[in-house]
Protein backbone atom coordinates (compact mmCIF):
# COMPACT_ATOMS: atom_id res chain seq x y z
CA UNK A 1 0.00 0.00 0.00
CA UNK A 2 1.08 3.68 -1.26
CA UNK A 3 0.43 5.82 1.86
CA UNK A 4 -0.62 9.65 1.11
CA UNK A 5 0.23 12.23 3.52
CA UNK A 6 -0.37 16.11 3.83
CA UNK A 7 2.86 17.97 4.51
CA UNK A 8 3.15 21.02 5.90
CA UNK A 9 4.99 23.14 4.21
CA UNK A 10 7.01 26.33 4.99
CA UNK A 11 9.00 26.19 2.24
CA UNK A 12 12.13 26.28 4.80
CA UNK A 13 15.19 23.16 4.03
CA UNK A 14 13.47 20.86 7.02
CA UNK A 15 10.28 20.90 5.33
CA UNK A 16 11.73 20.52 1.74
CA UNK A 17 13.72 17.81 3.08
CA UNK A 18 11.08 15.76 4.62
CA UNK A 19 9.12 15.84 1.23
CA UNK A 20 12.19 13.68 0.31
CA UNK A 21 12.79 11.39 2.86
CA UNK A 22 8.98 10.53 2.32
CA UNK A 23 9.17 10.40 -1.04
CA UNK A 24 12.20 8.57 -0.48
CA UNK A 25 9.83 5.93 1.50
CA UNK A 26 7.31 5.34 -1.33
CA UNK A 27 5.03 8.07 0.38
CA UNK A 28 2.89 10.11 -2.47
CA UNK A 29 3.45 14.24 -0.73
CA UNK A 30 0.90 16.73 -0.84
CA UNK A 31 2.42 19.96 0.18
CA UNK A 32 0.36 22.20 2.08
CA UNK A 33 0.74 25.75 3.09
CA UNK A 34 -1.59 27.88 5.63
CA UNK A 35 -1.48 31.68 4.86
CA UNK A 36 -2.86 33.97 7.20
CA UNK A 37 -2.45 37.94 8.44
CA UNK A 38 0.70 37.37 9.80
CA UNK A 39 2.46 34.91 7.22
CA UNK A 40 2.21 34.36 4.03
CA UNK A 41 2.63 31.45 1.32
CA UNK A 42 5.44 33.58 -0.68
CA UNK A 43 8.26 31.33 0.27
CA UNK A 44 6.27 28.08 0.25
CA UNK A 45 5.40 28.72 -3.49
CA UNK A 46 9.33 29.14 -4.49
CA UNK A 47 10.30 26.25 -2.84
CA UNK A 48 7.51 24.06 -3.73
CA UNK A 49 9.06 25.36 -7.57
CA UNK A 50 12.41 24.18 -6.77
CA UNK A 51 11.05 20.74 -5.80
CA UNK A 52 8.76 20.46 -8.83
CA UNK A 53 5.45 19.77 -6.40
CA UNK A 54 2.33 21.15 -7.06
CA UNK A 55 1.36 23.54 -3.69
CA UNK A 56 -1.69 23.89 -2.12
CA UNK A 57 -2.32 26.85 -0.12
CA UNK A 58 -5.42 27.28 2.69
CA UNK A 59 -6.15 31.13 3.82
CA UNK A 60 -6.77 30.61 7.63
CA UNK A 61 -6.66 33.99 8.81
CA UNK A 62 -10.08 34.22 10.34
CA UNK A 63 -9.45 31.59 13.06
CA UNK A 64 -5.78 32.54 12.87
CA UNK A 65 -6.69 35.43 14.70
CA UNK A 66 -8.98 34.44 17.10
CA UNK A 67 -5.99 32.13 18.47
CA UNK A 68 -3.85 35.19 18.80
CA UNK A 69 -6.54 36.81 20.67
CA UNK A 70 -6.89 34.02 23.56
CA UNK A 71 -4.29 31.29 23.30
CA UNK A 72 -4.19 28.69 25.70
CA UNK A 73 -0.42 27.68 25.90
CA UNK A 74 0.46 31.26 26.18
CA UNK A 75 3.45 33.32 23.88
CA UNK A 76 6.80 33.29 23.19
CA UNK A 77 9.17 36.68 24.03
CA UNK A 78 7.16 38.76 21.72
CA UNK A 79 3.00 37.86 20.80
CA UNK A 80 3.52 34.43 19.15
CA UNK A 81 1.83 31.68 20.56
CA UNK A 82 3.51 29.58 18.79
CA UNK A 83 1.92 26.04 20.20
CA UNK A 84 -1.47 27.36 19.79
CA UNK A 85 -0.82 27.84 16.38
CA UNK A 86 1.00 25.11 15.17
CA UNK A 87 -2.12 22.85 16.95
CA UNK A 88 -4.57 24.99 14.96
CA UNK A 89 -2.92 24.26 11.71
CA UNK A 90 -2.44 20.55 12.67
CA UNK A 91 -6.47 20.43 13.47
CA UNK A 92 -6.85 22.40 9.49
CA UNK A 93 -4.74 19.75 7.96
CA UNK A 94 -6.49 16.74 10.03
CA UNK A 95 -9.81 17.71 8.85
CA UNK A 96 -8.52 17.95 5.22
CA UNK A 97 -6.87 14.64 5.94
CA UNK A 98 -10.18 12.65 6.94
CA UNK A 99 -12.47 14.63 4.68
CA UNK A 100 -9.92 13.76 1.33
CA UNK A 101 -8.67 10.22 2.03
CA UNK A 102 -4.89 11.21 3.02
CA UNK A 103 -3.40 9.22 5.33
CA UNK A 104 -1.55 11.21 7.72
CA UNK A 105 0.30 14.28 8.59
CA UNK A 106 3.70 15.25 8.47
CA UNK A 107 5.49 18.54 9.37
CA UNK A 108 9.32 19.39 8.88
CA UNK A 109 10.09 20.13 12.79
CA UNK A 110 12.87 18.91 14.87
CA UNK A 111 13.06 18.06 18.38
CA UNK A 112 14.56 20.88 20.54
CA UNK A 113 14.93 22.90 17.41
CA UNK A 114 12.53 25.90 19.11
CA UNK A 115 12.65 26.10 22.51
CA UNK A 116 8.63 26.66 22.60
CA UNK A 117 6.59 25.01 19.93
CA UNK A 118 9.27 22.19 18.93
CA UNK A 119 10.15 20.23 22.56
CA UNK A 120 9.42 17.11 23.56
CA UNK A 121 6.28 18.45 25.77
CA UNK A 122 4.82 20.53 22.68
CA UNK A 123 5.01 17.64 20.62
CA UNK A 124 3.06 15.59 22.91
CA UNK A 125 0.30 18.29 23.21
CA UNK A 126 -0.08 19.06 19.75
CA UNK A 127 -0.36 14.87 19.18
CA UNK A 128 -2.76 14.54 21.79
CA UNK A 129 -4.93 17.82 21.59
CA UNK A 130 -5.16 17.21 17.66
CA UNK A 131 -6.80 13.60 17.98
CA UNK A 132 -4.26 12.36 15.78
CA UNK A 133 -1.75 10.91 17.91
CA UNK A 134 0.09 8.51 15.38
CA UNK A 135 -1.04 10.07 11.86
CA UNK A 136 1.62 13.05 12.57
CA UNK A 137 5.07 12.47 11.25
CA UNK A 138 8.26 14.60 11.64
CA UNK A 139 10.82 12.66 9.26
CA UNK A 140 13.85 14.46 10.38
CA UNK A 141 13.19 13.52 13.99
CA UNK A 142 11.19 10.50 13.96
CA UNK A 143 13.53 7.99 15.60
CA UNK A 144 13.72 10.35 18.70
CA UNK A 145 10.03 10.90 19.20
CA UNK A 146 7.17 7.90 19.29
CA UNK A 147 6.40 5.27 16.64
CA UNK A 148 3.93 6.65 14.00
CA UNK A 149 1.70 5.18 11.01
CA UNK A 150 5.62 4.43 9.48
CA UNK A 151 7.02 3.16 12.56
CA UNK A 152 9.86 4.65 13.97
CA UNK A 153 11.64 6.58 11.33
CA UNK A 154 15.14 6.45 9.94
CA UNK A 155 16.39 10.27 11.16
CA UNK A 156 17.52 11.42 14.55
CA UNK A 157 17.86 15.22 14.23
CA UNK A 158 17.34 17.38 17.14
CA UNK A 159 18.51 20.67 18.17
CA UNK A 160 19.33 23.86 15.96
CA UNK A 161 22.59 22.46 14.55
CA UNK A 162 21.86 22.11 10.37
CA UNK A 163 24.58 20.10 10.12
CA UNK A 164 22.81 17.03 9.42
CA UNK A 165 20.19 19.43 7.57
CA UNK A 166 22.93 20.71 4.96
CA UNK A 167 24.18 16.73 4.12
CA UNK A 168 20.86 16.03 3.51
CA UNK A 169 19.91 18.55 1.11
CA UNK A 170 23.23 17.66 -0.65
CA UNK A 171 21.95 14.03 -1.02
CA UNK A 172 18.62 15.24 -2.55
CA UNK A 173 20.40 17.86 -5.01
CA UNK A 174 17.76 20.53 -3.12
CA UNK A 175 20.75 23.41 -4.31
CA UNK A 176 17.96 26.55 -3.15
CA UNK A 177 16.76 27.07 -0.64
CA UNK A 178 15.96 29.90 2.17
CA UNK A 179 18.32 30.95 5.53
CA UNK A 180 16.63 30.08 8.56
CA UNK A 181 14.55 32.88 9.38
CA UNK A 182 11.22 33.48 11.39
CA UNK A 183 8.39 33.99 8.56
CA UNK A 184 5.39 34.84 11.47
CA UNK A 185 5.66 38.64 11.79
CA UNK A 186 4.74 37.81 15.50
CA UNK A 187 7.89 36.71 16.28
CA UNK A 188 9.46 40.20 15.52
CA UNK A 189 9.72 42.25 19.40
CA UNK A 190 8.21 45.53 17.81
CA UNK A 191 5.56 44.29 16.48
CA UNK A 192 4.49 42.57 19.33
CA UNK A 193 4.83 45.15 21.76
CA UNK A 194 2.27 47.03 19.05
CA UNK A 195 -0.10 44.13 18.46
CA UNK A 196 0.17 44.21 22.69
CA UNK A 197 -1.03 47.80 22.77
CA UNK A 198 -3.33 47.29 20.28
CA UNK A 199 -5.32 44.73 21.75
CA UNK A 200 -5.43 46.36 25.47
CA UNK A 201 -7.11 49.46 23.70
CA UNK A 202 -9.12 47.75 21.28
CA UNK A 203 -9.69 44.21 21.70
CA UNK A 204 -11.93 43.79 18.76
CA UNK A 205 -9.29 44.93 16.17
CA UNK A 206 -9.33 43.62 12.90
CA UNK A 207 -7.57 43.07 9.54
CA UNK A 208 -7.07 46.37 8.73
CA UNK A 209 -5.66 47.32 12.29
CA UNK A 210 -3.31 44.16 11.90
CA UNK A 211 -2.17 45.45 8.25
CA UNK A 212 -1.52 49.33 9.25
CA UNK A 213 1.13 48.09 11.91
CA UNK A 214 2.78 47.24 9.13
CA UNK A 215 2.80 49.98 6.93
CA UNK A 216 5.21 52.90 8.54
CA UNK A 217 7.07 53.75 11.78
CA UNK A 218 4.43 53.25 14.91
CA UNK A 219 3.69 55.72 17.42
CA UNK A 220 1.13 55.58 20.74
CA UNK A 221 0.06 59.03 22.32
CA UNK A 222 -3.17 58.05 24.88
CA UNK A 223 -5.87 56.05 22.37
CA UNK A 224 -4.46 57.62 19.09
CA UNK A 225 -1.85 55.29 16.99
CA UNK A 226 -0.57 57.39 14.29
CA UNK A 227 1.79 55.87 11.53
CA UNK A 228 4.15 57.69 9.58
CA UNK A 229 5.14 56.03 6.29
CA UNK A 230 9.01 55.95 5.26
CA UNK A 231 8.82 55.66 1.85
CA UNK A 232 6.35 56.10 -1.15
CA UNK A 233 5.42 52.56 -1.36
CA UNK A 234 4.44 52.85 2.34
CA UNK A 235 2.38 56.55 1.54
CA UNK A 236 0.45 54.48 -0.91
CA UNK A 237 -0.53 51.18 1.48
CA UNK A 238 -1.78 54.16 3.59
CA UNK A 239 -3.99 55.60 1.48
CA UNK A 240 -5.51 52.12 1.01
CA UNK A 241 -5.66 51.60 4.72
CA UNK A 242 -7.35 54.83 5.60
CA UNK A 243 -10.69 54.54 7.31
CA UNK A 244 -13.44 56.77 7.25
CA UNK A 245 -12.64 58.53 10.91
CA UNK A 246 -9.22 58.78 10.61
CA UNK A 247 -7.22 61.26 9.71
CA UNK A 248 -4.63 61.41 6.68
CA UNK A 249 -2.57 64.23 6.40
CA UNK A 250 0.22 64.73 3.24
CA UNK A 251 2.75 67.52 2.65
CA UNK A 252 1.07 69.99 0.44
CA UNK A 253 4.21 72.03 -0.54
CA UNK A 254 7.23 70.35 0.85
CA UNK A 255 8.20 66.81 0.54
CA UNK A 256 7.67 64.73 3.54
CA UNK A 257 5.87 61.30 4.86
CA UNK A 258 2.08 60.59 4.25
CA UNK A 259 1.10 60.34 8.16
CA UNK A 260 -2.37 58.75 9.50
CA UNK A 261 -4.04 59.16 13.06
CA UNK A 262 -6.81 56.60 14.05
CA UNK A 263 -8.36 56.95 17.44
CA UNK A 264 -9.67 53.73 19.17
CA UNK A 265 -11.25 55.43 21.98
CA UNK A 266 -12.67 59.41 21.99
CA UNK A 267 -10.03 61.84 21.33
CA UNK A 268 -11.30 64.87 19.87
CA UNK A 269 -10.61 65.28 15.81
CA UNK A 270 -8.37 68.55 16.42
CA UNK A 271 -5.94 66.42 18.87
CA UNK A 272 -5.80 64.19 16.20
CA UNK A 273 -4.52 66.83 13.96
CA UNK A 274 -2.30 68.48 15.93
CA UNK A 275 -1.18 65.23 16.58
CA UNK A 276 -0.75 64.35 12.68
CA UNK A 277 1.09 67.82 11.69
CA UNK A 278 3.41 67.19 14.40
CA UNK A 279 4.32 63.80 13.32
CA UNK A 280 4.79 64.82 9.74
CA UNK A 281 6.74 67.79 10.52
CA UNK A 282 8.89 66.03 12.56
CA UNK A 283 9.88 63.78 10.07
CA UNK A 284 10.17 66.20 7.52
CA UNK A 285 13.15 67.76 6.22
CA UNK A 286 12.60 70.60 4.27
CA UNK A 287 9.34 71.99 5.64
CA UNK A 288 10.19 75.66 5.32
CA UNK A 289 8.63 78.75 7.12
CA UNK A 290 5.37 78.28 5.73
CA UNK A 291 4.58 73.94 5.46
CA UNK A 292 0.68 73.69 4.10
CA UNK A 293 -0.40 70.62 4.43
CA UNK A 294 -3.63 68.58 3.08
CA UNK A 295 -5.87 67.24 5.70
Amino acid sequence: MKYKCLLLFSGGLDSMISAKILEEEGVKVTPICFESFFFSSKQAKKSAQELGVKLRVEDISIEHLKVIKKPKYGRGKSFNPCIDCHLMMIKEAGKIMKKEGFDFIATGEVLGQRPMSQNANALKIIDKWSGLDGLIVRPLSAKLLPPTILGSGKYSISGKSREMQLKLAKKFKIKNYPSPAGGCILTDINYGKNIKRLMDIYPSFGENDILILRAGRIFWEKDLLIVVARNEKECKELQTLKKKQDVFLEPDNFPGPTVIVRRYKKSPREEMIDCGVKYILRYSKNAGENPRIKI
